[in-house]
């Protein structure tokens, strides 16, 4: 038996930021980075509060891949504020950062108020506001902890599409690829069910149509509103059931060579792919049922008829997604994001170790091993 529940209640459109207009009398811990409060995005929050009898404070000491000492620095100053409400805007350093310090606070002081939680995301990429994951950074150790807890979940999430249209395009481009690279995990993990499956298809097509769409054109509204919503999707189907190795590696490879996650995602997405359809070791018995719903996707996007067989079907997908990086002038090796074989090989084996135990790879559809993590790595050297 099997539990789906959707917890977090989701404001979409544009002017959906005016459901903080709503908020009266509270006292609201406002969790950003630097460049949102000193771009004048967080005053698109504040203005709505503003004249509601509303008291708030501000902590915008967010950095990408927030470290455990930020978390800590962000739970003392909720405890000394006791707020009512928190609400994080930003891309997912700033809601994962206040996710961890709303768990954290409330965890270490049993006095703390339990506090309505809103995330407002301004980047369209991990999903975050509507999942019960955190990742959070051991810079000292060059390693990121995923955290895992129904607590994590926000009560609210509000999809603006206004706020991500000043999004650069690099940016654009890796957010977008995390959100394509959710999608496909979370279709072919082991926990995968009809429901993940609805999301992660509508996810997957909306990322190809107008992901391109979104890197040509910032202004462009409605391929800007498209992708959200596919962020959001993808999030909400990854939440039910998991995501794989592509994640477990990015984890690890993006806290040791410093790579943002979205692009982590991207330079290891076909080779996992072929890992998991393992298409070479195809047998009488049939292909695998990761192949064979990777052979679907295509389908779906239209890449491949739907008389297409299965090992058609997986080549299509890979070819489509390799034309999508090359749309996106995304990097497709690690020395081109500045990394040696060297470096490579002398982390070589604790990325591998590091990866097998992450959380993700228990619902990776193939089990690997210690040598497959570093073939797949090898391979995008």
């Amino acid at each position: 038996m099997s539990e789906i529940s959707f917890r977090t209640k989701i404001y979409i459109g544009e002017n959906s930021l005016d459901r903080l207009t709503r908020i009266k009398a509270e006292r609201i811990f406002i969790v950003t980075d630097p460049f949102i409060e000193q771009s004048g995005m967080v005053a698109e929050v504040t203005n709505r509060l503003d004249h509601m009898d509303n008291e708030y404070h501000i902590f915008s000491d967010i950095v990408p891949d927030p470290p455990i000492e930020t978390v800590a620095a962000g739970v003392k100053a909720i405890q000394d504020f006791n707020p009512s409400v928190m609400i994080a805007i930003g891309g997912g350093s700033a809601i994962d950062a206040a996710k961890a310090m709303k768990d954290f606070s409330l965890k270490l002081s049993p006095q703390q108020r339990e506090m309505k939680f809103i995330a407002i995301p301004t980047t369209s990429g991990t999903g975050t506001e509507v999942t019960k994951f955190s990742v959070i950074t051991d810079e000292a150790n060059h390693v990121k902890h995923p955290l895992v807890a129904d607590g994590l979940l926000p009560d609210e999430a509000i999809l603006d599409p206004t706020l991500v249209k000043s999004v650069p395009q690099a940016v654009t481009a890796d957010t977008g690829m995390d959100v394509l690279t959710h999608a496909i995990e979370a279709y072919v993990s082991t926990k995968a069910n009809d429901f993940s499956d609805a999301f992660a298809e509508k996810a997957v097509r909306l990322i190809f149509d107008f992901l391109p769409r979104c890197y040509k054109d910032g202004n462009d509204v409605e391929a800007r509103e498209k992708v959200h919503h596919a962020s959001c999707l993808a999030g909400m189907a990854f939440n039910m059931v998991g995501l794989g190795i592509n994640h477990s590696i990015a984890h690890v490879c993006g806290a040791q060579f410093h790579i943002p996650h979205g692009r982590m995602n991207a330079l290891l997405l076909t080779q996992v792919i072929e890992f998991n359809a393992e298409l070479r070791g195809f047998t009488s018995g049939g292909y695998s049922a990761a192949a064979m719903k990777y052979a679907q996707l295509s389908k779906i996007i239209g890449a491949a008829p739907a008389t297409t067989n299965t090992r058609l079907g997986v080549n299509s997908l890979l070819h489509h997604i390799n034309q999508l990086k090359r749309e996106l002038h995304m990097p497709v090796t690690l020395r081109t994001c500045g990394i040696t074989k060297e470096q490579l090989l002398a982390a070589s084996e604790a990325i591998c170790e590091a990866a097998l135990n992450d959380g993700c790879t228990a619902t990776n559809p193939r089990i690997p091993t210690g040598k497959d993590i570093e073939s797949i790595i090898e391979k995008i050297i």
